[in-house]
């Protein structure tokens, strides 16, 4: 189904964001993301709290996205939402919202993976001078996911690798509560690595097969490694605490590395496009960058604001699923 003007209203409710978004063919008209800030006092994202201000929050941000955008409703042409992965009481606020406006708009209904839009997030206009070239490689990695996929087509990707257990942003915010830091401390742990000697300490790194990840034990080595230089020297966190995160973090992106070296050596392809909300630590990219011009490879970073969790992406996923008929199954086209 083409259209020479295309205007999508996008939703992501996956976790404790609200998301809404409005696009015109690839252009953000409007990106609204309401944080839900109360999980810091919890030290993480409480499910229950999540989707029950979802189902406070969603009705104001579509409105919101809307009048930015500056469009009226009868201009939007389908709603596309997450469908997984994700928290699911906040999925299924997202979805059920996504439903019923579609049925009362008598527009499709699209549904999203929300991996995917992560990593097509890269096609926004703006986001890049120039857009990745096909096949690439992503480098997938948020709070939810770490995984390493084959993009051979817009909606044509395969999963080479991924973490058998804790996603690497799950690991950060780990790491960032032992060191004492507040929620998320992923941002915490990257502000004071840039200060920090990236070489003062040595972690082992886990040894995994294939092209997949695993966490659990490196966080657990970690603590060991922290309480027994703490028993020696009660003031050893405060005294090396740019150290502990620069090298903390150089190591988890040796790791990346190595991965992603393995999977060029068995794809042969050199365009590698990052994606999720750890793509936006500038030592991860300072880090690729450099590794990317030692080794020829073409690498892309999203912007920050695309990066993390919003629905600017989610509508573009639901463009392309549009021009493609792809719509889920209880929208009617007679309509």
């Amino acid at each position: 189904m083409k259209k020479k003007n295309l205007i999508i209203l996008g939703l992501d409710t996956s976790c404790d964001d609200t998301c809404a978004a409005i696009i015109k063919n690839n252009t953000v008209l409007s990106n609204i993301i309401r944080t839900q800030q109360i999980h810091k006092t919890f030290g993480g994202v409480v499910p229950e709290l999540a989707s029950s201000l979802h189902i406070k929050n969603i009705v104001s941000v579509v409105k919101k996205a809307i009048l930015k955008a500056k469009i009226t409703t009868h201009a939007i042409n389908a709603i596309a939402f997450t469908k997984f992965p994700g928290l699911i009481g906040s999925l299924l606020v997202g979805s059920a919202f996504a439903k019923s406006l579609a049925m009362c708009w008598k527009i499709p209904l699209i549904s999203v993976n929300h991996i995917q839009a992560h990593i097509l997030a890269n096609f926004l206009e703006g986001v890049h001078s120039s857009i990745p070239n096909f096949p690439f490689i992503s480098l997938s990695i948020s709070g939810g996911h770490t995984n390493i996929i084959k993009v051979k087509d817009f909606l044509e990707m395969k999963i080479l690798g991924s973490s058998k257990d804790l996603a690497l942003g799950n690991l950060f915010d780990n790491i960032a509560k032992i060191l004492g830091f507040k929620y998320p401390g992923g941002r915490i742990i990257e502000k004071y690595a840039q200060l920090g000697n990236s070489k003062k300490f040595l972690f082992n790194k886990p040894k995994v097969k294939n092209l997949n990840f695993s966490f659990s034990g490196f966080q657990t080595k970690f603590l060991y490694f922290l309480n027994n230089k703490l028993k020696k020297n009660s003031e050893f966190l405060s005294q090396n605490i740019n150290d502990i995160c620069a090298s903390f973090q150089y190591t988890v992106f040796e790791i990346l590395f190595e991965k992603l070296y393995k999977t060029v050596q068995k794809t042969g392809i050199t365009n590698i496009v990052f994606a999720g909300g750890l793509s936006s630590n500038l030592g991860l990219q300072q880090f690729f960058s450099a590794k990317a011009r030692d080794n020829n490879w073409t690498t892309f970073f999203p912007t920050s604001e695309f990066s993390t969790d919003n629905a600017a992406m989610i509508a573009l996923v639901g463009k392309l699923k549009y021009e493609r008929n792809l719509f889920d199954k209880f929208y009617n086209s007679n309509n």
